[in-house]
């Protein structure tokens, strides 16, 4: 179910206060906030919240950082629904 969306980090930090999700799916590139910075704050709020982690970015540094600062998972674009799904079925079940 989708609970929410976010257009920047800002916003994503602000929707999660609200609804308080157990899984976010966070794109690494966003306008307002560092999304590295997001990953950290929305980790403060609610240390057991799962993060996917998607990107295109062809330099893996990035997303093993943000993996470093809390995300649980790293999925690459493209993805096709079957391995997005897998994703968040592995993020849920661990």
């Amino acid at each position: 179910m989708l609970v929410a969306t976010a257009n920047s980090g800002v916003q994503a930090v602000e929707k999660f206060n609200i609804h308080c999700p157990d899984v976010v799916t966070m794109d690494l590139t966003m306008p307002q906030m560092d999304e590295l910075e997001c990953i950290e704050r929305i980790i403060t709020l609610d240390p057991e919240v799962r993060i996917l982690v998607v990107s295109a970015l062809s330099d893996k540094s990035t997303g093993i950082h943000a993996l470093s600062l809390g995300g649980s998972g790293f999925l690459c674009k493209p993805f096709s629904e079957d391995e997005l799904i897998e994703s968040l079925y592995e993020l849920v079940q661990e």
